[in-house]
């Protein structure tokens, strides 16, 4: 760790290596699974992440604003995903009960079973493009790096 009176150490060839593939995997990989998800789904990844995180909530419901924090997006691009979502029946929308002014997302039923319809192929897209590639040792050990950085 650096302190005010020691400056930042260059990066060692190693470590900087490490740095670009991991910049380069956070563009990829995403991109890598919507276009398999819209292909074999015709559902964006932004869409099922939505889905999912819905499907995992009490009720079945987010404020609005809790549910674009937990899918890494603003406000109002969470508006739009779920303006879509609900013209296709598989979300609607609700006044908080504990604040009028808040909205929550609510998945429906018809929401849970695209998400269900939708699950094997995100799920052999994340195993094609991640999982294949980790060994099982390395998998724990991966793990708690990802978690420590993520911390």
């Amino acid at each position: 760790m650096t302190t005010p009176e020691q400056p930042p150490q260059p990066m060692s060839p190693h470590e900087e290596a490490l740095v670009r593939e991991l910049a380069r995997v956070m563009l990829v990989l995403p991109r890598a699974v919507d276009a398999d998800m819209v292909r074999e789904q015709r559902l964006p990844l932004s869409e099922y992440t939505t889905l999912m995180h819905l499907s995992e909530a009490p009720d079945r419901r987010m404020r609005m604003s809790e549910l674009a924090s937990v899918c890494n997006l603003s406000l109002s691009g969470m508006t739009r995903i779920v303006a879509r979502l609900e013209t296709h029946g598989l979300v609607g929308r609700e006044r908080c009960a504990e604040d009028a002014r808040g909205w929550n997302a609510v998945l429906t039923d018809q929401g849970l079973a695209r998400l269900q319809e939708a699950w094997p192929a995100h799920l052999a897209s994340v195993r094609r493009h991640v999982l294949d590639h980790v060994d099982a040792d390395d998998l724990t050990r991966l793990l708690g790096v990802m978690r420590r950085i993520a911390n």
